[in-house]
């Protein structure tokens, strides 16, 4: 917790050592990260790899609205089917890069959630969350009926000539690295917001908005900012992974198991820091691809069943998340050890 001179008291962000050890951490993550592909030659380990990265990177995104200005949107998959369905739409009809398309498409979730926060901010806490859930249904619905965007039955992007031109690729390889990428800016995306303003109303909206109010700041101007800013990068994840399906439909892409794990990632690794999400990724990944080996087909809605368990443990036993909880255990450590040196 950090007091400015007006007397706000807020979460501040890691700082001094730990943004250092922070910081090493994440260069020792990028180095292994891209010399992955080198050692991981199974297309099956690839595929799983390039699922975690996409995992993380809609929680990140997430991260934004959800961890630091603490609005649990809980029908962020409307973002994510807009940004599927413009690339699909754009590439697959109209013959648009789908570089383009992607940049589009987060423009155009970004617009919408200003339409949608416009009306959702008025509410709170649980009426927040469940208003969401409520658009993403009523946006879901709109595309199951919607014949240009293929309604029920989808949209499939035809295997054209293979090049990152069109972002189509035979192998996996080439997808693990967009998705990397996309992930490492999605990450610099919060580490700008983090040291910015920004970072600051949000955290106060979060920890303190009756005395962010008082002070002036602006809570619905910098909640559509929070959340127009995750919706972009969200969209942009629903792009990524049309293009790498090659098919999508309502189900795969609007379905409310996706805003689940967009939270839940988070909350699981840490919601309001910077690798949560991708700790939670690569350990939710993990349990769904078990899951889905183990049962096949038979397993069907067993996802929802691993969400709801993992919830109720994490508020029991670790409500800070898993980076929280080390962070805490660092902090104890370094305490008791500076006590046990004083006491000499």
């Amino acid at each position: 917790m950090s007091k400015n001179t007006s007397g706000l008291i807020i979460t501040a962000p890691p700082s001094g050592a730990l943004a250092n050890k922070m910081r090493i951490a994440l260069a020792i993550l990028l180095v292994v990260a891209v010399a992955l592909p080198t050692f991981v030659t199974s297309p099956t380990h690839l595929n799983l790899a390039i699922l975690i990265l996409m995992a993380a990177q809609i929680g990140v995104s997430w991260n934004i609205v959800g961890g630091y200005a603490g609005q649990v949107s809980l029908g962020h998959v409307a973002f994510y089917g807009i940004g599927a369905y413009t690339s699909a739409i754009m590439f697959s009809i109209w013959g648009i890069s789908p570089w383009i398309a992607m940049l589009a498409g987060g423009l155009i979730a970004a617009a919408t959630s200003l339409v949608i926060g416009w009306s959702c901010f008025r509410l709170k806490g649980h009426y927040f969350a469940m208003a969401t859930i409520a658009v993403a249904e009523i946006i879901q619905i709109v595309f199951t009926n919607w014949d240009f965007a293929g309604a029920a039955v989808g949209l499939t992007i035809p295997m054209s000539d293979e090049g990152w031109s069109k972002m189509i690729f035979s192998g996996k390889e080439p997808y693990y690295y967009i998705a990397l990428g996309l992930l490492l800016v999605t990450l610099l995306a919060n580490v700008w917001i983090e040291r910015s303003y920004l970072g600051y109303y949000f955290r106060a909206i979060k920890d303190e908005p009756d005395a962010a109010r008082s002070l002036g700041v602006s809570l619905s101007k910098y909640k559509q900012i929070a959340f127009a800013v995750s919706s972009f990068f969200t969209a942009m994840g629903g792009s990524l992974y049309a293009q790498k399906e090659l098919y999508i439909d309502p189900a795969s892409v609007l379905g409310t198991g996706i805003s689940i794990k967009m939270a839940l990632v988070s909350i699981l690794g840490g919601i309001g820091t910077l690798f949560g999400p991708i700790v939670g990724a690569g350990l939710l990944t993990a349990i769904e691809e078990g899951t889905r080996t183990l049962f096949g087909g038979t397993g069907r809605g067993t996802d929802l069943i691993i969400y709801a368990a993992l919830i109720i443990a994490i508020a029991v036993y670790y409500p800070n998340g898993i980076v929280g909880y080390v962070r805490t255990y660092l902090a104890r450590r370094k305490a008791n050890k500076q006590h046990q040196e004083g006491s000499k």
